[in-house]
């Protein structure tokens, strides 16, 4: 039976997904309402857990080193109880062969070699180019929708993340290339960077250890 998180564990989480964010964002990324949501994030700060920050015209929350460790914790202690089988490591397993498909894609749409320069950026003028890199990223939506129901069936909170994934794909795929990779919209890249955070998160993994 899948598992509802609390909402303190998903404000804080959502902090820590999203990176800087303001209220609204946190408490769309959380599903709890904006105004418990503000009173979690007063009271995580008096905690020590998150923190106000202004960075380049940019502000919003952000979690503090002690708030990555309490993060980590209530994660830890979620998954104890709620997937005594390791049901989300081994989805974890199967997502890694699928994300490097996704980073080489991401790659392809961004920088397309030529003769002269094996860096030149993709400028989108190659259909045929473009074309095949959305195939993959539709082949990529395909392979995620079971791995989020898995997923989903042990934490609620993993749920509708194939459906972000493949929203935004129907946006590239008429012609909006931003929704592939842009980092300020729910775009493909996006949705599938804050799985694979939420993936380590809840599992305990360092990413730079991960491989």
């Amino acid at each position: 039976m899948t598992r509802p998180s609390p909402p303190s564990l998903l404000v804080l989480h959502g902090v820590r997904l999203l990176g800087l964010a303001d209220n609204a964002a946190i408490a769309e990324r959380a599903g709890v309402g904006h105004e418990e949501t503000i009173d979690i994030l007063h009271d995580a700060e008096q905690h020590g857990w998150v923190q106000y920050n202004s960075f380049a015209g940019l502000e919003g929350w952000s979690l503090t080193e002690e708030g990555r460790i309490e993060n980590e914790r209530q994660l830890a202690d979620e998954r104890s109880s709620a997937d005594p089988g390791d049901a989300i490591v081994a989805v974890y397993r199967d997502f890694l062969p699928i994300n490097a498909r996704f980073v080489r894609a991401c790659t392809d749409w961004q920088v397309k070699p030529t003769s002269e320069d094996r860096l030149a950026p993709n400028d989108h003028t190659d259909p045929a180019w473009d074309a095949r890199i959305l195939d993959e990223l539709a082949a990529l939506s395909a392979a995620l929708t079971p791995l989020i129901e898995r997923l989903a069936g042990v934490l609620t909170r993993f749920a509708g993340c194939d459906a972000r994934f493949d929203a935004a794909l129907r946006r590239a795929q008429v012609g909006q290339n931003g929704w592939v990779d842009r980092t300020d919209i729910d775009s493909c890249h996006r949705v599938w960077f804050q799985l694979h955070e939420d993936l380590v998160a809840t599992l305990g993994i360092d990413r730079r250890t991960e491989y």
